[in-house]
Order: C-alpha cells, then sequence, then structure tokens
C-alpha cells in the first residue's frame, strides 16, 4: 500500500490514473479471483461508489469470457464476469479485449471503455468428463421430463431411478433421468415394465461438449449485440442451394 501511496504522490506520472482505478476497484470487494472462469464473481448491485467510478449504467455491463479459442468458456450457464473483474484481468494482461461498451471507467487522469468481451490468453482446458450433478443430468435431458416429454422450470423437476435403489437400480448417469413431479410420484418405487413409465431417451453419460451444445439451446435473458457472433459463429450455415 506504501508503494501505491508514493506511486499517487508523484505528479504527471502516467501511472497515476492506473493504480487510482486499480485501487478503486479493489477496494469495491473485489476479491474473487478473475482468472477463474468458475470464480465465485460478485453478484451484488453496484453501490454508490461503483456508480462515481463508472460514467454510465453499471446495471447490464458483464464482457463474455471467450477462452483463447475463442469460444466461450461455458454457454450454460454462460460465461460472464461483472466489469470489475473483467477491467482487473485487463490490467493484469491476463486476457485480450476483444469487443467494448460505450461505457467507461475512469479515475482522475486516466478512463478507459469497458470491455464486453474478452479472451483469456491462455487456453483453459475443458473436464472430459461433466461432474455427476443433479443440474448435469437435467442439462442433459434439456430440462424435459423423461417420462410425459413436457419441459419445466428447474425448480418443478427432480430426479428419477428408473431401476429404483431399492431393486439393486445404481444412481449413476445410466440409470438417472429427469422427471416433473407428476411423473415420479406415478412411477414411485416401482420397475418401468409395472408402471408403463419408460424414459423417452435411455439414459447415458453425456460427454462436455454435449452439455455445451444443450447449453447452447437456453440463452440468457440479456444477450448484448457484441456476444452474439461468438456465441453463434460456429453454427452450421444454411445452404443456398438446398
Amino acid at each position: 500500500m506504501h508503494a501505491a501511496r508514493w506511486i499517487l504522490q508523484r505528479p504527471n506520472s502516467k501511472l497515476i490514473g492506473t493504480a487510482t482505478l486499480l485501487i478503486n476497484i479493489l477496494c469495491l470487494g473485489m476479491i474473487s479471483d478473475p482468472l477463474s472462469p468458475y470464480s465465485d464473481a460478485p453478484k451484488e448491485s453496484p453501490t454508490g461508489s461503483e456508480r462515481q467510478v463508472v460514467n454510465g449504467s453499471v446495471e447490464s455491463s458483464p464482457a463474455l469470457v471467450l477462452n483463447a479459442d475463442f469460444r466461450p468458456l461455458s454457454y450454460f450457464p454462460l460465461s460472464l464476469w461483472p466489469w470489475q473483474d473483467a477491467v482487473k484481468a485487463v490490467f493484469l494482461k491476463r486476457v485480450t479485449i476483444v469487443s467494448e461498451y460505450e461505457l467507461t471507467v475512469r479515475s482522475p487522469n486516466f478512463e478507459m471503455r469497458l470491455p464486453s468481451v474478452i479472451a483469456l490468453k491462455e487456453y483453459v482446458s475443458q473436464a472430459r468428463k461433466p461432474a455427476f450433478t443433479r443440474f448435469n443430468v437435467f442439462l442433459r435431458d434439456r430440462f424435459t421430463c423423461q417420462y410425459c416429454g413436457d419441459r419445466f422450470p428447474t425448480q418443478d423437476l427432480t430426479f428419477d431411478h428408473v431401476v429404483p435403489r431399492s431393486r439393486g437400480g445404481r444412481t449413476s448417469w445410466v440409470n438417472v433421468v429427469t422427471a416433473c413431479g407428476g411423473c415420479n410420484l406415478r412411477k414411485g418405487n416401482r420397475m418401468p415394465d409395472r408402471t408403463g413409465l419408460y424414459p423417452l431417451n435411455a439414459p447415458v453419460e453425456p460427454t462436455t461438449f454435449l452439455l455445451q451444445e444443450h447449453g447452447r439451446g437456453f440463452p440468457p435473458n440479456f444477450l448484448h449485440e457484441s456476444w452474439r457472433d461468438y456465441l453463434y459463429w460456429d453454427s452450421a450455415l444454411e445452404d443456398d442451394d438446398g
């Protein structure tokens, strides 16, 4: 902190604005690690101090985070960092700014436009096998009950053992499916042949790629125009001769 004060006391230094801006951001509680694509970045509403630093609205200014291959780190949930994390990563030279908002972040002697799209300079390898979690089961099944075929919000879904645990069924990718409350209650602790309820799709262990592809079908409510090229640039194009 003494070094920072010394820098700020030097008149006409090019570092004044940079140091001031970094101190402002750090003092706003920016303690999460912006280098981790899955860090618990702050999600709170901006405070009065934040509004003093930024020229414009900070309500909708997260940065879309791309891997070094310019693909999103994650589609669902979409890999987004708050503006504080994005700016800090820029100053640490860990990311490249790909696109910017019209909004500016400023200190007395420095200002920069907020990044809307950033790309990591070092490639982050994706896990080969996705974690076996309730959410990933729902995502594999596209948030659709595998018995009635209806889609439900997450809070109205549960998972069902195709072969009940009391009959030797295991809690694994190949024996667990997404179910709504009604179908889960109907099936109960019985085998499919006793209820006539069979999964619409055979449960399988998904790949990370499959979950990412499924996630692309559930875009967030807000998509900034600068993100679209990087979310859908590898989508199949229609053949003019088709």
